[in-house]
């Protein structure tokens, strides 16, 4: 059975909960609420984060859920103070970005992540507070970060995965600019209950068009077709076996309070009758590496029920070497419970990859 490292390879901070958009897709609980999270909270994190990064030759500090730069920057700047020798990392839905805020990522050397889902007519559900659009502010932040050539990845969300869609989509991002595209499929989890059952042969199509479209013009770095790729060739060559860690990533996620929630950052703050709220202590109370290794070594409760869903789907299912097993979130909101194995994000955003993958190179 695969366990959990020791030493993660980055953290999650969440630096406030409240969020100035009101995407119909979020998963996050308390978006409307800013509950900000206090220095001391950062100070406690710093303490086990830069041992470990003195010890990586990379160690990512990742400031992510709610919209970070709501805070300001003077309190993101007290935030970021006690880190040192990391690589800070900032996700965005760049509504907030100005000059000012530009001058900030270059002085402390902040990489950017931009949230945007495509051009207009297909960026409807992201929207701010009242249901207006929010793409104008989107670009016009894009806009500055571009105008002070920081490069910036970007992430989108696609609701409506379907055939003939891609190309567009594709060729939207190489004019905007970014290095690199994330593609997330809508997932149902958080308090996110649309439902996201799609027509499995459509979600093919979809992944084999955006397979061709980034064939024609791979300026990006594209992370769902290159992994895919990648665990194609690791096939054909007989070393796939080599792709997946030993151990999984805890991937500490700190909520604005301090509670640490490993695996899935999508769970936190939310609370279970069963699983409580899900966390594995709480930085101000106990060292992080403490909380992470003590985890590591236990794996009780939810964490030990999933360990037990991950050797299921191992067992079950022919994706398993690309996959890796359901992510816990997706497990919790879809199924109720950690053991569960296929979930519809796995066949959206795994198999059907895959799949499309396949279906444009047998077509080359």
């Amino acid at each position: 059975m695969r366990g959990i490292a020791v030493v993660p390879s980055y953290v999650i901070m969440q630096p406030t909960t409240l969020c100035n958009l009101d995407c119909v897709y979020c998963y996050l609980p308390f978006r409307a609420t800013d509950r900000r999270m206090p220095v001391p909270v950062a100070e406690a994190v710093a303490a086990s984060v830069n041992t470990w990064a003195g010890q990586a030759p990379r160690f990512s500090v990742v400031w992510h859920g709610g919209e970070p730069t709501s805070v300001g920057r003077p309190h993101l700047e007290r935030l970021m103070a006690p880190f040192t020798g990391v690589e800070h990392h900032i996700q965005t839905n760049a509504t907030l970005i100005d000059d000012a805020w530009c001058e900030y990522f270059i002085e402390h050397g902040v990489r950017v992540g931009v949230s945007v889902d495509g051009p207009e007519h297909l960026a409807e559900r992201r929207v701010l507070r009242g249901a207006a659009p929010a793409h104008d502010r989107i670009l016009r932040g894009i806009a500055a970060l571009r105008r002070h050539e920081i490069p910036f990845a970007a992430l989108c969300v696609v609701s409506d995965p379907r055939p003939g869609l891609a190309a567009e989509l594709y060729g939207f991002f190489l004019d905007l600019g970014c290095y690199a595209l994330g593609i997330n499929v809508e997932e149902r989890e958080g308090v996110n209950v649309r439902g996201t059952g799609f027509a499995g042969s459509a979600v093919q199509t979809f992944w084999a068009e955006l397979t061709a479209a980034w064939r024609a013009d791979p300026r990006i770095e594209l992370r769902e077709i290159e992994w895919a790729l990648r665990y194609a060739g690791a096939v054909l060559s007989g070393t796939d076996d080599q792709l997946l860690p030993r151990q999984f990533d805890p991937i500490p996620a700190i909520g604005q309070d301090g509670r640490v929630v490993l695996l899935s950052p999508e769970l936190a703050g939310f609370v279970d009758a069963r699983y409580g709220d899900f966390s594995s202590g709480n930085v101000l109370d106990r060292p992080l590496h403490e909380i992470v290794a003590s985890a590591a070594e236990k794996s009780e409760g939810w964490i030990g029920e999933y360990l037990s869903g991950v050797e299921a789907c191992r067992a079950s299912c022919p994706y398993f070497g690309f996959c890796g097993g359901a992510h816990a979130s997706n497990r919790y909101f879809e199924h109720g419970r950690f053991d569960g194995t296929q979930t519809d994000h796995c066949r959206n955003s795994k198999i059907r990859l895959l799949e499309g993958v396949l279906e444009y190179a047998r077509g080359h």
